[in-house]
């Protein structure tokens, strides 16, 4: 495929200049990246390397995979201008649910459709009530953070703990692709992985930077184009190589990966996608423009709800049990990843892609704690610093562009 670099208008200019300038223009999302790798290098330093090795990485994505699909469904709440406060104890409660079914014989295929379905019914509930009466979305879900609170302490108070046994279940959160039958020390299927994920970055980015100069939109100039598909390239093949150290890739990072892909191009590449960011930039100007705000309105609720049923069966996975506390300070997070990933407390911004990285911040911040043997008092004062500072460095970027 050919990289054209006719019609650029950075053709011209010099190299300084020109990564100055995109520094300044897109300062609030590459510092959100620069931030990750910050935390990466730091830990990694004070933990003599322990934060970087093979299962530590596995552990951190299994870690972040229940926040970060909750954290996906969030930002299309947060994109309309509205909350959800309860998806928390959702998933807590549906993910009991389904340590309930599996626990009285039901077979798995049967209840992970079942638990998502109940997930969609009850952010149908939820947008019905903000969308078509009127109830503020803050009122609507904090009261449905006490109902399903009470809801997952009722169906755990006989045995405090629903143990599941199902061992497809619990391969949701602990297992692994399994590797080619050839499969050394390395996992090979990872490597392989790897390799194609680069080549389709490749790919995805040449067309990209070809159809914006056919329409004459300002691009990069080549020598930044190539240094950056470098440097992602890198990346990629450094995080696969790092996990085929241990068991490959974990069935959480399909998960999260399949979710992204689909809301990532809904968002992007569907008439919906831009009627909810059209929502957020002015719902009025978009009832006006024919966009039936009340059902896009319902879809945002049903879909977050709905992920939190899937951040509830992956949280029950993990621990392979259902607990009464199951849920808490779920929201919290997902509010603060989506945040930090770059959702503009105004409405009307925010990538879901973004959104991942700011669930990976919050995680590897508590996961390089932990390491580290932070008391916890401390872990919620440092990840409420980073949480207020990346809303303020939002709010001071966005001002100044405008």
């Amino acid at each position: 495929m050919k990289v054209s670099d006719k019609k650029s208008v950075n053709d011209n200019e010099p190299i300084g200049s020109e990564l100055h300038a995109l520094i300044k223009e897109n300062i609030r999302e590459y510092a959100m990246y620069i931030a990750l790798v910050f935390i990466f290098i730091y830990f990694n330093v004070l933990t003599n390397g322990l934060f970087l090795s093979s299962r530590n990485i596995s552990d951190l994505i299994n870690q972040t995979g229940y926040i970060a699909v909750l954290a996906v469904g969030m930002t299309l709440i947060l994109i309309i201008k509205h909350i959800d406060l309860s998806v928390g104890y959702v998933a807590g409660f549906l993910g009991a649910v389904a340590a309930i079914f599996l626990k009285n014989g039901w077979n798995v295929w049967l209840v992970i459709p079942l638990t998502l379905f109940f997930g969609v019914c009850v952010g149908l509930y939820q947008g019905f009530l903000v969308a078509r009466i009127g109830v503020p979305a803050f009122v609507t879900t904090l009261a449905g953070m006490f109902i399903f609170r009470g809801f997952l302490s009722r169906v755990t108070a006989g045995t405090g703990t629903i143990i599941v046994r199902d061992e497809v279940f619990r391969a949701i959160s602990n297992g692994f692709l399994p590797d080619l039958p050839f499969g050394g020390n390395l996992h090979v299927l990872t490597l392989l992985i790897g390799i194609l994920a680069v080549i389709l970055v490749i790919i995805s980015q040449i067309r990209q930077r070809n159809s914006m100069l056919k329409y004459n939109f300002k691009v990069m100039s080549l020598p930044i184009f190539i240094s950056k598909i470098l440097f992602m390239s890198v990346i990629i093949l450094l995080v696969v190589w790092i996990l085929a150290g241990y068991r490959g890739i974990p069935w959480t990072a399909v998960i999260v990966g399949v979710v992204l892909f689909i809301y990532n191009f809904m968002l992007h590449k569907t008439r919906l996608g831009r009627y909810i960011y059209g929502i957020g930039g002015n719902s009025e100007a978009a009832e006006l423009s024919g966009v039936n705000v009340k059902n896009v309105t319902m879809f945002a609720f049903a879909s977050v709800s709905m992920l939190a049923a899937l951040s509830g069966i992956l949280y029950t996975s993990r621990l392979s049990s259902a607990t009464p506390t199951a849920g808490l300070g779920f929201e919290l997070d997902a509010i603060a990843s989506s945040y930090i990933g770059g959702v503009s407390v105004n409405g009307g911004i925010g990538r879901v892609t973004n959104t991942i990285v700011g669930a990976l911040v919050i995680m590897s911040l508590t996961n390089g704690m932990n390491l580290m043997g932070v008391d916890v008092s401390y872990q919620y004062v440092v990840r409420g610093a980073i949480f207020i500072l990346a809303v303020a460095f939002d709010v001071k970027t966005r001002g100044k562009r405008r």
